[in-house]
């Protein structure tokens, strides 16, 4: 079974330099819609079955502009939304800087620290695991030998991560490939 997971393109709160989380009001920019078409030019050989995407505006727009390459249908799944910052929504990164200092570089450079969350947010363990969670449902079902997932720059980092790959550096656009044997899923690696 082949898993690609993508990161949204660019969108307009990347562009502001502003926090994105479960906020639904940031969009694709201009250069965001070129790198989803370019996703689903970069998959179009790679018999996707299926797009499951993040509920989230950016990445289901990134998934329907990938998909006019696919022509494959298009779910939404919560288990790839991105992480919730909770009071840290919305913020630019001066602003969150300013508001949590030591806490914003530790949980931005520190990919030890699982355990921790701006308040009423989520910690990257709470993501981990719902990311395999719902990664475990699709497998489980054994439904698709081959598909695709819209999401977030935190999804694909904790998926990186939990696999063992050092190379965590996922820009927008970016496409990670995994594999599941039968046995075990692996990182194959960037598309």
């Amino acid at each position: 079974m082949d898993i690609y997971i993508f990161r949204h393109g660019q969108s307009t709160y990347n562009v502001m330099g502003r926090t994105q989380g479960h906020t639904n009001n940031s969009e694709l920019s201009e250069m965001g819609i070129k790198q989803a078409v370019e996703i689903g030019q970069k998959l179009k050989d790679k018999n996707i079955e299926i797009i499951i995407s993040s509920p989230l505006k950016r990445a289901m727009q990134t998934a329907n502009y990938a998909n006019q390459s696919l022509n494959v249908n298009i779910i939404e799944d919560n288990h790839f939304i991105e992480v919730d910052i909770g009071d840290g929504e919305g913020l630019h990164y001066t602003e969150i800087q300013a508001k949590y200092g030591d806490f914003y570089h530790k949980w931005k450079n520190d990919e030890t620290a699982l355990d921790i969350s701006y308040p009423n947010g989520e910690t990257k363990r709470e993501v981990r695991t719902r990311l395999f969670k719902g990664l475990d449902n699709y497998i489980k079902q054994n439904k698709y030998k081959s598909f695709a997932i819209s999401g977030h720059g935190i999804i694909l980092t904790q998926a990186l991560l939990q696999l063992g790959s050092k190379d965590v550096e996922v820009k927008n656009g970016a496409i990670i490939h995994l594999n599941h044997d039968g046995n075990k899923l692996s990182f194959v690696g960037f598309i």
